[in-house]
């Protein structure tokens, strides 16, 4: 059995980044090295660079997206990148979309735990949730899958002109590459990868926005949606 690590002080950066939020944000790394450990959400060898390589490189997505919309992080695990988001933008409304009932278990408990009232937890997978959960303006995800599936899952979860920011690493570029065909398919009409983090973490974290225009997931889920929405007012109707 791997003996579990020690959680290193919060560097300086977290202090500027989160701000008031800062205790919070140490509670949550708290969780992540321990209970998160415990229950195979996060590995142990992980926890020595919790806060370098896990909170503050999500925490500065905040720094491209827009004031006051609403998020939904799919396949939100333990959590990352939504409630690091969550703690330095209360002025968003965020979804934490995950299917395994542990994960959910956890991050419902972190969100009560933490106070976090403008954050939602719903277990479920994307393709399951579609038509009844309200689309969104923001879909975020960390190291779920590769670009085009992941855009698969998250781009019909979208408003109209609603935008995906997935956190990436080195192959960002090719990825996108490989993926333009499936995006086109899905209504995407402009990709661009972002670096994000300046004077917070070195390297820079690496996202890719994949913005959509007028029929987000294109006609196919486009026709799903609808037949989604036509079956829930029949519900609320009986």
């Amino acid at each position: 059995m791997t003996e579990a690590a020690e959680l290193p002080p919060a560097p300086d950066e977290a202090r500027t980044v989160f701000g008031e939020y800062f205790p919070e944000a140490v509670r949550y790394a708290e969780l992540l090295a321990d209970a998160g450990v415990k229950r195979g959400l996060i590995g142990p060898r992980e926890v020595p660079r919790l806060w370098e390589r896990h909170l503050l490189n999500c925490a500065v997505l905040s720094e491209v997206v827009s004031e006051g919309v609403t998020v939904c992080d799919v396949g939100s695990g333990a959590g990352l990148p939504g409630i690091p988001l969550a703690l330095v933008r209360p002025d968003l409304k965020i979804t934490l979309l995950e299917p395994l009932l542990r994960r959910t278990n956890f991050l419902q408990e972190v969100v009560e735990l933490l106070g976090l009232d403008h954050v939602t937890v719903v277990r479920g997978r994307a393709e399951e949730v579609l038509g009844t959960l309200q689309p969104v303006h923001v879909v975020t995800a960390r190291a779920v899958a590769p670009l085009d599936r992941l855009a698969g899952w998250g781009v019909p979860l979208l408003r109209p002109y609603g935008e995906m920011l997935a956190l990436k690493g080195d192959t960002a570029e090719e990825e996108i590459n490989g993926a333009r065909a499936a995006l086109s398919r899905l209504g995407v009409v402009e990709t661009s990868v972002l670096h994000v983090g300046e004077g917070i973490v070195d390297p820079l974290a690496t996202v890719v926005r994949v913005e959509v225009g007028e029929s987000p997931g294109g006609v196919r889920f486009a026709t799903k949606r609808a037949k989604a929405a036509r079956a829930g007012r029949a519900r609320r109707r009986r």
